[in-house]
């Protein structure tokens, strides 16, 4: 076969598994879960040899013509670049890795057949955005991993948090959408084309005629896809779905495809300096704001959350001075060690009854019943805080030298200001991705109390795909040196001064956060914390669904816990209360937003039900009276009926002759 029909067969091959799976769901359950796993696997086996295949050369572009429109034409197209094939292998691994890991995770879910078939769509549609050369085909999967999101987030629809958290995550996303959508006609109406190699040609010969209406217009649609701020709010809450959900959302799927959106089409907001000035601004305070909050959050799951908004973050950063490069290879280390995050975090919450962190902290010896969790969670957690020689380190010192390059005026392609935005905030935030990295690490696999519940042995297919995933976490960051054709062909290896300083304010992050822990755990007492739910016969996905709606129930909020014990308190003082909150973005939203808009649709129906309808139902009731008349007049006797017709005439001639005569006599 020849590289583009493998190409095809690569996002193809998951949207017929969804299709399949979804017809025999019911009426043959036992080919649900081969159809799940075999076509995505195949899938990502084939994105692999489209990868080999390309080797970093020339892109590889085919077209066909799908539809006239009587002005921009849209076209079927491919554009096989060195990013796009990447991706396409990261997708594919990490699609594979949540499927396997779900046949167990959700193993008696009896809606397991739609879910399966859900992440095969979802994968498919971003394997079409990452494949694509046609905006507006990018733009069906872009919209299709949105519908998907919906019904993945809201997968325990029982639970109030999920159905929450389902249609927060779709209106947050759609809010950014809509810009997105006015923005990429506004492209193709200056370029003359939603081909993406023919928009990239018409900005190297100057266009488009408004670079920076475009770029913030796209950036919109990006902040809401990507989570950055301001419309992050949607993916801490998102985390009430799956463990294997998150993980494919945070790792491989829809966060990603905001970024990689904008590595594809850099040309277009680099034509903009302040459009880059925007964007690393966003990045920035994305960066600092959510590693401040997820020093305070006690879910497990929404301490990972608030890292990936960071980690993204650092992503757009390296967008914002001009490196697509260092992005793109960030996030392909990001999204294998998020994903060993995300699924260990599951194994950690089904042993420990839990997804509490300061309950966990009151457990012991729960490292020793999930070994597999434990080394590989450390492991990624390593590369998370940016330790050499793990992924994590050499991919965020790919950004942090691109950001010192432009800083120091060695790269013009974006402005000095943006470079030191970017600096300053990304050592920053590694300190602070270093002191909440250990702050999990510690509550987790250091407490100190009763021993924790013992669930036996972790089922092999959750297990299992953590390893897998855990040799890129290790070693991808060790090929960098042989990968430099695949990313525009320049050099991502760290510089001396970034490095050390780096790592350097990572593990002062780190050891502070230890000491802390040290001194919080010995001078406060440790009573026993509510929200452990323990069925040591239960699936994990059920242990998930309860330990979430416990926390709440017990807490008052997903968010915090009452623990003196958490050294995140300590650290973070006063500023505790507004971290844990997301510094009250949400209520802040709802003030401004969502209650007006509330209170319009109140003074809407009001008027509807009030006013329209009143004179809708007064004509109604004048026809219903005349009909009342009319129908007694209806007796059903021939005598009465002529009597009426003769009376009639009568009256009739009468006025006949009084009208003539007054006529006559004028």
């Amino acid at each position: 076969m020849t590289t583009t029909t493998l190409a095809v067969l690569v996002p193809l091959l998951p949207f017929l598994g969804a299709a399949a799976g979804l017809l025999l769901g019911r009426s043959a359950p036992g080919f649900v879960r081969p159809l799940a796993v075999l076509p995505t696997l195949t899938a990502a086996v084939l994105a692999v040899v489209v990868a080999a295949r390309q080797g970093g050369g020339r892109p590889l572009d085919a077209s066909t013509r799908l539809t006239p429109t009587g002005s921009v034409p849209v076209d079927l197209a491919l554009h096989l670049d060195g990013f796009a094939v990447l991706v396409a292998v990261l997708v594919g691994l990490v699609a594979t890795c949540v499927q396997i890991y779900s046949t167990a995770y959700l193993k008696d879910d009896v809606r397991y057949p739609s879910y399966a078939a859900l992440v095969s769509l979802f994968t498919s549609a971003m394997l079409l955005v990452v494949y694509s050369g046609d905006l507006m085909v990018l733009l069906v999967g872009w919209e299709i991993m949105g519908i998907c999101s919906y019904f993945l987030v809201g997968h325990y629809w029982e639970t109030p948090e999920a159905r929450a958290a389902s249609l927060k995550a779709f209106l947050v996303t759609k809010l950014g959408d809509v810009p997105f959508l006015i923005g990429l006609f506004a492209l193709a109406a200056d370029t003359g084309t939603f081909r993406i190699t023919g928009i990239l040609a018409a900005v190297t010969n100057g266009g488009p005629d408004h670079p920076t209406l475009i770029a913030l217009l796209l950036l919109a649609g990006v902040a809401g896809k990507s989570a950055q701020f301001p419309l992050h709010t949607w993916l801490p809450d998102a985390m009430a779905g799956p463990t294997p959900v998150s993980a494919l959302i945070h790792a491989a799927t829809m966060v990603a495809a905001g970024i990689y959106f904008v590595a594809r089409l850099l040309p277009v907001f680099t034509a903009s300096g302040a459009a880059l000035v925007v964007l690393a601004v966003m990045a920035a305070v994305t960066m600092i704001g959510s590693g401040l909050a997820a020093l305070a959050q006690d879910d497990i799951k929404r301490v990972l959350a608030y890292s990936t908004i960071g980690q993204l973050g650092y992503m757009s950063g390296a967008l914002a001075v001009g490196d697509r490069g260092a992005a793109v290879f960030h996030l392909m280390s990001h999204g294998a060690f998020k994903a060993v995050l995300f699924l260990a975090a599951g194994v950690v919450i089904h042993a420990a009854g839990t997804n509490s962190l300061a309950a966990m902290s009151r457990m012991g010896g729960l490292a020793r019943r999930i070994p597999d969790a434990y080394w590989t969670m450390t492991v990624a957690l390593l590369a998370l805080a940016a330790i050499p020689p793990f992924a994590g380190f050499f991919s965020k010192e790919a950004v942090l030298v691109a950001a010192e390059h432009t800083a120091f005026g060695d790269r013009d392609v974006a402005p000095a200001a943006a470079g030191w935005t970017i600096l300053v905030a990304g050592l920053l935030a590694a300190v602070l991705t270093a002191a909440y990295a250990t702050r999990l690490w510690l509550l987790a696999f250091r407490g100190r109390g009763p021993e924790a519940p013992d669930h036996g042995r972790q089922p092999v297919a959750m297990t299992s795909v953590l390893w897998v995933l855990a040799v890129p976490t290790i070693a991808f960051g060790l090929t960098v040196g042989t990968l430099t054709d695949w990313f525009d062909g320049h050099s991502l290896t760290p510089s001396l001064t970034t490095a050390v300083l780096s790592t350097g304010v990572g593990l002062v992050g780190g050891l502070v956060t230890y000491g802390a822990w040290r001194h919080t755990t010995a001078l406060a007492d440790r009573p026993p914390v509510g929200a452990v739910t323990a069925h040591p016969d239960a699936e994990p996905a059920l242990v998930e669904a309860e330990a979430i709606a416990s926390h709440t129930a017990v807490y008052g909020t997903i968010a915090d816990a009452p623990d003196p014990t958490d050294p995140g308190r300590l650290l973070l003082g006063p500023l505790h209360r507004h971290a844990v909150t997301g510094f009250h973005l949400d209520a802040l939203y709802t003030a401004v937003f969502v209650r007006p808009v509330v209170a319009a649709a109140r003074l809407v129906r009001f008027l509807d039900r009030e006013v329209v309808d009143t004179y809708v139902r007064g004509s109604g009731s004048i026809a219903r009276g005349l009909g009342t008349v009319v129908r007694r007049a209806q007796t059903g006797n021939v005598q009465t009926y002529l009597g009426a017709l003769l009376a009639g005439t009568l009256v009739l001639a009468i006025a006949a002759v009084v009208f003539a005569n007054v006529y006559a006599g004028a």
